[in-house]
């Protein structure tokens, strides 16, 4: 499996190269244009894991088969695709990547694209029922928009991946449009959406609707009720296990979209209920506890997220410091991603993954500015282990800025371990 993933780095000059000529050439030749499964596309800039999440969850709970494809991971390839939940196994993977291989012919496949259609393939040899796509980047452009959708769903439209998708939030929300379809619903859970998004729809005749208008929320206590088209409330719904606040926005439009589907993809109640107290997803403002020191891991890599974070972390105080464990891309708005975090922060310990898009710490470290306390770390398992050394019961520590940095810090604090490997979660500290 390790041979086939650095092969897939290889296969493509470009690493990002959005275009859907060629991944649409291969899915022609393997016939998967027209899948007998259900198509959900799910874009935006935060959210749209959270969103598959939801998803994936609730359809189950309604007796669906499900498939789901998502990016990037945190921990191990596997999780990108997901059967009923459960990761698809390396014996699988490789035989779909061999299928693809002899299928492609001259065409180079990025590794995404190729990543995408061993989503689609193995989709169909399932039996899936409902199909759950994540946008990789953007959305007009991107691999999985190579599908014909029965709906979309855009979670929120901010400034990130500028270099790709443009440099304003009218410009990356066309872009972002461009899943929607004609004639079908295009759920977005923006309350402030870019015109760009609207113009779009309209010009497709997608059937739109908008948190704030056809849909919302309001929070009741502990739990939350949603307001659809008909204006009817479901009252009494759980709220999301994981992330803060702004997951009831994304909760929210992934209610409308059941609610759009539901003639040709019914959930009752109980299972819209038990669907949303399930769903799970791993680095969204998760919380551990090591030795009476709070953990929080949140993925968060552009100003949008990180302003969440912040007001979650503002919302949520501790007795004693917080800590920083921070690494992220040099493309991405370093001192946007900082500046909210920088007032609730006391000590910041800067380090690197190990990609080639990493941000210098040193880079890092000049953004933070001048009588900041932060330290240099070699890698993520020195910063963790130097944040652990650093903190006292009541502290917490909070691990942020890129996927490529969450995981690999749960791994190393021993918060995770591969399913083949072991069914429990094992730990180098006690306490965990």
């Amino acid at each position: 499996m390790d041979e086939w993933l650095r092969w897939l780095e290889t296969l493509h000059p470009k690493t990002i190269d959005l275009g859907l000529k060629r991944v649409r050439t291969v899915l022609n030749t393997l016939s998967l244009q027209e899948p007998s499964y259900r198509v959900i596309i799910i874009g935006g800039t935060n959210g749209k894991g959270s969103c598959v999440a939801f998803l994936e969850s609730i359809y189950r709970e309604a007796g669906f088969h499900v498939g789901s494809f998502t990016s990037p991971h945190l921990w191990r390839f596997n999780e990108r695709l997901r059967f009923n939940g459960a990761e698809v196994p390396d014996d699988t993977l490789i035989e779909l990547f061999e299928i693809i291989n002899e299928a492609r012919g001259e065409v180079t496949l990025s590794y995404f694209e190729y990543s995408t259609l061993a989503a689609l393939l193995h989709f169909v040899r399932s039996g899936a029922e409902v199909a759950l796509l994540e946008v990789g980047l953007g959305g007009r452009l991107d691999a999985v928009n190579v599908m014909d959708s029965d709906a979309s769903l855009v979670t929120s439209v901010s400034l990130d991946h500028q270099t790709w998708l443009g440099t304003t939030r009218e410009v990356i929300g066309h872009e972002k449009a461009g899943i929607m379809r004609h004639a079908c619903p295009a759920i977005i859970a923006d309350r402030d959406s870019p015109i760009s998004l609207m113009t779009h729809a309209n010009r497709v005749g997608a059937l739109v609707e908008q948190i704030g208008r056809e849909f919302d929320y309001e929070l009741d206590g502990e739990q939350w009720c949603y307001r659809g088209r008909g204006g009817g409330l479901r009252l009494g719904l759980p709220r999301p296990a994981f992330g803060g606040e702004e997951q009831l926005s994304n909760a929210a439009g992934c209610l409308a979209v059941i609610e759009a589907l539901k003639k040709i993809l019914p959930v009752d109640s109980g299972a819209l209920f038990r669907g949303l107290e399930n769903a799970r997803l791993g680095g969204r403002m998760e919380r551990r506890d090591i030795n009476a020191v709070q953990w929080i891991f949140d993925v968060a890599h552009n100003p949008a997220a990180a302003s969440a974070l912040a007001k979650e972390l503002s919302q949520h105080p501790v007795a004693g410091r917080t800590l920083g464990v921070v690494a992220m891309m040099g493309d991405k708005d370093c001192s946007g991603i900082l500046a909210p975090l920088m007032p609730l922060i006391d000590e910041w310990l800067v380090t690197q993954t190990g990609e080639d898009r990493d941000a210098l710490p040193t880079v890092l470290v000049e953004t933070l500015g001048a009588g900041v306390l932060s330290t240099v770390c070699l890698d993520i398992e020195a910063a963790c282990e130097l944040a652990r050394l650093n903190s006292e019961p009541g502290d917490r520590v909070v691990v942020f800025g890129s996927f490529y940095l969450v995981g690999p810090a749960m791994l190393a604090l021993g918060l995770y371990s591969a399913p083949s490997q072991s069914s429990e979660l094992t730990a180098k500290w006690t306490g965990v």
